[in-house]
């Protein structure tokens, strides 16, 4: 179906023109004033189209533990999320489209998702959750979160001696498994592409590692990994490999054009270098980082030194949403307070470039999605400048990113498909999706964890904390 959205706002490089956009099939076919009307009509009148952000870091599944755990750091955060995990593959489906409709209505269109498996139904994880977005009609990239090593062998041993038991999963059969679901569900051009998704260094082999490069060499998939979100991650990774997180993964060849970073909170100035020099992309998780005591990254630091910097939301555990607007707002004002320079400071235009072509780049569709250019798919949103949150009038964009916008989206198009109209999803009906969401889980309260209790104590005595 083909769209006319006329006399609508949009952002150039020199402030706002008002035109019409002409969406043709899956792109964009004109962008100027007064075009010959086609297709369906859209009044664009008093609304502001940009492109879509990407949601580039997430994990999907963790919607089930939302807002129940209590304040930890990463490290005995996790013992709580994996100690209550996700065992029903309807809860896996209903999370994805939860994730795709919180991300849709807060201006994303694609989502990237570390997705957290189901242990002995991992393909029927990935199957369930493709069903969700299929459904829904967002653009994702899934990376099946894999790892070869014990959730405690995360945290630096610093003499301990620990006896660290072996993983139930081999790197081996990690491996196997990805190519599964390369082979079966990686379709890029339906709008669902697999990346090579190791966790991270703190909890993946060499192998596993190198594996994953050799998949995504291979089938030409993009890369994706957790990176020094801790400082418990950054001494281990010295613990490990005598060097920095990101001088290993350069020494591996993991680094890439292809390849993003999530969080990205603990490098020094030579791991910035190798990141420019890779073309790697960091995916900034402000809410996750400060939720969980994990660090500011250093995003002034990157984008001074030209490391390409995308927003994700993190999983719904620990950011407790999947607000891209919360995402942006927060991880464009949090970096006021670490540079008295406030020429290097982000303002909204810069953040929505960040969020848009930013995220397209590091999932290698620069040239496709990401700005509004005709020949560009139309993966667009629509916003209502009339919403009573963006009143009164005065910058558009610094309204939607610095101000609170709330049920701002009007429309959205992903691949030229309308599939938020008037602020609801067209193909899902959001009511039941609420119902079943409610259906499906209880009300819990604090949750106590035993392999919390076992990793405390070293964990403390690591980090240097009193009464270890």
């Amino acid at each position: 179906m083909d769209f006319t959205i006329q006399k609508v706002l949009i952002l150039t490089d020199t402030g706002y023109r008002t035109v019409d956009i002409r969406i043709e099939g899956d792109a964009i076919a004109h962008i100027a004033p007064d075009l010959e009307a086609r297709g369906t009509i859209v009044n664009g009148a008093n609304k502001l189209l940009l492109p879509g952000f990407i949601n580039a870091h997430t994990h999907s599944s963790e919607m089930w533990q939302r807002g129940l755990i209590s304040p930890y750091p990463l490290e005995l955060w996790l013992t709580q999320l994996y100690d209550c995990p996700v065992i029903n593959l309807e809860q896996i489906y209903l999370s994805a489209l939860g994730t795709a409709a919180e991300t849709l209505l807060s201006g994303g269109t694609c989502v990237v998702d570390h997705l957290v498996l189901i242990p002995g139904k991992e393909l029927e994880t990935v199957e369930a959750t493709i069903r969700g977005y299929r459904e829904i009609g967002i653009r994702a990239f899934i990376g099946p979160l894999i790892y070869d090593r014990a959730l405690d062998a995360g945290i630096p041993d610093e003499g301990a001696n620990r006896e660290i038991e072996p993983f139930y999963w081999t790197a081996e059969q990690n491996l196997n498994f990805l190519q599964a679901a390369i082979e079966k569900f990686h379709r890029p051009e339906e709008g669902i592409g697999i990346m090579t998704a190791p966790t991270g260094m703190q909890l993946c082999s060499d192998a596993l590692f190198k594996g994953c490069i050799e998949l995504s060499d291979r089938y030409n998939l993009c890369r994706h990994t957790h990176l020094l979100e801790t400082k418990a991650q950054e001494k281990l990774a010295w613990e490990k490999y005598g060097c920095t997180a990101v001088a290993y993964l350069d020494r591996i060849g993991f680094l890439s054009d292809r390849t993003s970073l999530a969080h990205c909170v603990w490098l020094n100035d030579e791991d910035i270098s190798l990141l420019a020099k890779t073309r790697s992309t960091v995916v900034h998780n402000p809410l996750s980082n400060l939720r969980l005591g994990s660090g500011i990254a250093p995003v002034l630091k990157y984008r001074q030194a030209g490391v390409n910097v995308a927003f994700g939301c993190d999983g719904t555990a620990s950011s407790d949403g999947q607000d891209m607007l919360e995402a942006i707002k927060i991880g464009t004002m949090l970096h006021n307070t670490t540079d008295f320079e406030y020429r290097n400071w982000i303002d909204p235009k810069k953040a929505v470039k960040m969020a848009a072509l930013g995220g397209a780049t590091g999932i290698k569709l620069a040239d496709k999605i990401g700005s509004l250019e005709v020949g560009k798919k139309a993966d667009l949103v629509l916003y209502d400048l009339t919403n009573l949150s963006l009143l009164p009038r005065t910058d558009p964009v610094g309204l939607l990113i610095f101000g609170r916008p709330t049920r701002v989206v009007d429309s959205v198009w992903v691949n030229g498909d309308r599939i938020v109209a008037e602020g609801k999803p067209t193909r899902i009906d959001i009511e039941k999706l609420r119902q079943d969401l409610f259906q499906y889980s209880d009300w819990t309260g604090d949750t106590k964890s035993s392999t919390t209790q076992k990793m405390e104590a070293h964990y403390r005595h690591v980090m240097g904390l009193p009464g270890s």
